[in-house]
């Protein structure tokens, strides 16, 4: 036992002594140009390394640079530029004298993939005749390092004429094989609009024909995004994908991509093309997606029926309207087609949800938006245009069948009617809340609600009971049904919508034993209603047969006006009673009139 520790500690004097005799005898800065020229060769990049290359030792025997930068021919910012590089060697090529690099690791670096960065031609560069061959592009990067470690780093990713993304604390780790397949781990921050994207991902990537062509699949992708418009707790996700990039035809493709947003999940294909006139397309299917768990609302937290749900979150705050003009759609030609089974907004819960939409630089198509919402559906084909600082939409909504007081709930209207409501129209207005539908939103409907219920008043009682209370001479009947609601087998009614004021024109309806109509508006911006009803009662009366008679031709004049937390209501009975009573005096006075002038007319004498 004694002589083997003996020997080890021998071979270890050997080894340090060895590699101390190297580091005396092999200056580092002996590599500069050999390391400059060889970049120059492969890429035709430019290297530049700034002060002097120095050994480091242990733990890996490394050659350590100062400030590095790494320029493209006639770039005018180097595509990568750092404060600190290390280049880990192999140690028995350096006995002659040869550098064999295993691995590259760059600290503080900023990395640029910008108009700027790219390689550009002279100037002065010659202009060969338009019918002749066009010379063959430079090959560009290889990537012949087998590990590469880059560390505390930024990357700045722009497109032309497009807006540059900061991605912060890049931590990227690319190793490769003899078979040039890459194992891949990044992590990273964006910070934009107030908000900080958290993104860690673990993927394999084949680089044998980089950069023509990489084919990859991310195993693992991770992300979190915090900030204002968004739950307290932000939004987290996760997912996996496989993807490949052309770099010729700037084309790339995802395919199997897995996304799961909370309970929130995306299933499907993304391809498209990048460059000056970017297009992408969209293909995607979920099986459950809640827009409010994503948008950060609380339904069930609304402090009174009517009101809007309650966002745990605020929007970002924005120094100038005019940056949502930089919308990123606004530059590019994308098509979206996705299927959801069931989808959640505003507490309202749609089943086989269908969208097609074209996008041509701003200005969208809705082919098809349309599904199912309990028994009914709906469907909503239509445009917007992106161009303006408030989205611009025109809408044709088709309603069938569907129930009216979750629909009001969603579109923040007190829920105090609702029945199976079917509607034709045609809406235009600017944005896309809820609170610009109450503010900007103009268009035309007819409605029809079959199984109507009118919360919180019975007209025929209300009728009734004002009637019994002025006149001795009728009363109601036995009182059946709920004394708080209106039945109506069918309500119909011409609705206008603008800004903020829905006016209600034709409002007629009916049921057993009474009939109504009338018209009135809504100010969803005071939430106050005013509408004026004539309730015409046909049954459940007692007494004078005269004055039943009458009370069944007749529509009293009901008026509900004030705030949707306290409306109130007029019967105009009392009134109409006098006069009823007055018309009926009149009526047999003149009789009795009209009779004693016949009896009173004088009798010829015969001749």
């Amino acid at each position: 036992m004694r002589r083997l520790i003996t020997t080890l500690a021998i071979l270890f004097v050997v080894i340090v002594a060895g590699m101390t005799a190297l580091v005396l005898l092999v200056n580092p800065n002996d590599f500069r140009n050999y390391m400059v020229q060889q970049v120059e060769q492969r890429s035709g990049y430019q290297l530049r390394l700034q002060g002097d290359l120095r050994w480091h030792v242990w733990p890996q025997l490394s050659i350590l640079a100062g400030r590095m930068s790494v320029t493209a021919p006639g770039a005018q910012q180097p595509i990568v530029m750092a404060e600190n590089m290390r280049l880990d060697v192999h140690l028995l090529p350096l006995l002659s004298h040869q550098l064999s690099v295993k691995q590259v690791m760059l600290k503080n670096a900023v990395i640029r993939l910008t108009p700027e960065s790219k390689a550009q031609q002279p100037a002065d560069a010659p202009v060969g005749p338009t019918d002749s061959t066009p010379p063959e592009p430079v090959k560009g990067w290889t990537f012949d390092i087998n590990n590469l470690e880059v560390a505390d780093s930024l990357l700045i990713w722009q497109q032309p004429q497009g807006e540059a993304i900061n991605f912060r604390d890049l931590n990227l780790s690319l190793t490769q094989d003899s078979r040039r397949e890459a194992t891949l781990s990044l992590a990273t921050r964006v910070n934009r609009d107030q908000r900080e994207l958290q993104l860690a991902l673990e993927g394999e990537m084949n680089v044998a024909d980089y950069p023509q062509r990489v084919n990859g699949t991310v195993k693992s992708l991770s992300w979190q995004l915090q900030g204002p418009g968004l739950p307290a707790a932000g939004l987290q996700g996760k997912g996996s994908l496989q993807a490949q990039w052309l770099n010729e035809s700037q084309r790339f493709s995802l395919q199997n991509v897995a996304l799961a947003l909370g309970e929130s999940q995306l299933n499907g294909a993304i391809s498209g093309k990048l460059g000056n006139a970017p297009a992408i397309s969209v293909d995607m299917r979920s099986p459950h997606l809640d827009l409010d768990a994503l948008a950060g609302l609380d339904v069930s937290s609304s402090a009174s029926p009517g009101t809007a749900p309650v966002s745990n979150s605020r929007p970002p705050v924005i120094a100038d309207a005019a940056d949502d003009l930089d919308n990123p759609l606004n530059s590019l030609t994308a098509a979206l087609k996705m299927q959801v089974d069931t989808l959640r907004w505003h507490g309202l819960d749609m089943q086989q949800v269908a969208l097609d939409a074209q996008n041509q630089q701003g200005q969208i198509a809705l082919h098809q938006f349309s599904g199912r919402i309990g028994e009914g559906t709906f469907s909503l084909p239509g445009t917007l245009n992106l161009h303006q600082p408030l989205t611009e939409v025109a809408l044709n909504p088709v309603l069938q069948n569907i129930a009216l007081a979750p629909l009001l709930q969603a579109f923040a209207l007190p829920p105090t009617l609702d029945g199976q409501l079917t509607l034709t129209g045609k809406l235009a207005g600017d944005g896309l809340s809820v609170d610009d539908f109450h503010r900007r939103w103009r268009g035309d409907a007819a409605l029809e609600l079959d199984s109507a219920r009118i919360i919180g008043m019975n007209f025929q009682q209300l009728v009734q009971r004002a009637v019994a209370r002025n006149s001795d001479r009728v009363s109601s009947g036995e009182e059946t049904g709920n004394s708080n609601e209106t039945r109506l087998d069918k309500l119909q009614a011409q609705a206008t919508l603008k800004d903020g004021l829905i006016a209600l024109k034709n409002l007629n309806g009916g049921a057993s034993g009474f009939q109504l109509g009338g018209a009135g508006q809504i100010d969803m911006l005071r939430r106050q209603s005013d509408i004026n009803f004539g309730v015409q009662v046909t049954s459940g009366w007692k007494g004078d047969n005269d004055l039943i008679a009458m009370l069944q031709q007749t529509a009293v004049p009901l008026h509900i006006y004030g705030d949707w937390d306290n409306l109130q209501y007029h019967l105009q009975v009392d009134q109409l009673l006098r006069q009823k009573l007055e018309n009926e005096i009149k009526s047999r006075l003149d009789e009795w009139s009209q009779r004693n002038q016949k009896s009173a007319a004088p009798v010829k004498a015969p001749h």
